[in-house]
């Protein structure tokens, strides 16, 4: 990204958080990375519970660290981090993983995409054709095409890639996520809240890494797991009623 580029998202207040939990190896080359792509735009670290060197390496490389005491799940850990960059007066916020599958590079698209559409929330997705990202196992791949199938329906528009943990979100939908944003299933359940609150969602095109350090921890039937639960859960969300505190203000929007 140029400089007059970066200025820009500067002016905007925009912060990138970015949750983490034991990524000692990952988030200072991640980091390095981020200044370079977004140079001067505030990174927040939060270190979810973190056991090793997570928080300190993260403090070294410049980033304004949140150390939690105790691991709340990615869900709280990313809850936390926009209600800190709220708080902060920041309006647009990034969020990318700290074990570098998300390259800090392709944040421009997520933030064109936003200008484009006038999207509240924009969500990197892995499977609209950039790069080689197959989707990893086949329970994973029909997890993802049925989380898909029902939160487009849901939406009312295309969802592609409904669990990525890379996405930006600005103004009132940021204060709302701030001090509402779903712990257990967040990525899939925070697609299904922002419709119902009368904001609009859209997907950009983005390149995703193999994991650099680690490797993940949730298996087949881990996923199949996850899949029925997210289901369960999505369909018992739609009884709920819209929390008019933080309903969008300009009224729905469709992209």
């Amino acid at each position: 990204m140029n400089d007059s580029a970066a200025s820009s998202y500067r002016n905007r207040k925009t912060a990138i958080i970015i949750p983490a939990f034991n990524e000692a190896e990952a988030i200072g080359p991640l980091l390095d990375e981020v200044r370079t792509s977004m140079p001067g735009v505030k990174t927040i670290v939060v270190s979810d519970g973190s056991l090793d060197a997570t928080a300190a390496i993260a403090a070294a490389h410049g980033a304004d660290v949140l150390d939690l005491p105790c691991n709340l799940g990615v869900g709280g850990a990313v809850q936390a981090g926009m209600l800190h960059a709220w708080n902060g007066g920041h309006r647009l916020v990034v969020r990318l993983d700290g074990d570098g599958q998300h390259p800090p590079s392709e944040i421009p698209k997520l933030l064109a995409k936003m200008d484009e559409t006038g999207a509240d929330l924009v969500v990197g997705s892995r499977f609209l054709g950039s790069g080689d990202y197959q989707g990893g196992t086949a329970m994973r791949k029909i997890g993802n095409v049925l989380l898909s199938v029902f939160l487009s329906a849901i939406c009312r528009a295309r969802v592609t890639d409904p669990t990525s943990g890379f996405w930006c979100v600005r103004d009132d939908l940021l204060r709302y996520f701030s001090f509402c944003y779903p712990c257990e299933y967040p990525e899939p359940e925070a697609l299904a809240l922002l419709r119902r609150q009368g904001y609009a969602m859209a997907e950009a095109d983005v390149v995703v890494r193999p994991r650099r350090h680690g490797v993940s921890t949730i298996g087949s039937i881990d996923t199949l797991y996850f899949a029925l639960r997210v289901g369960l859960a999505l369909v018992a969300d739609r009884v709920r009623p819209v929390d008019r505190r933080f309903a969008n203000p300009r009224g729905r929007k469709e992209t």
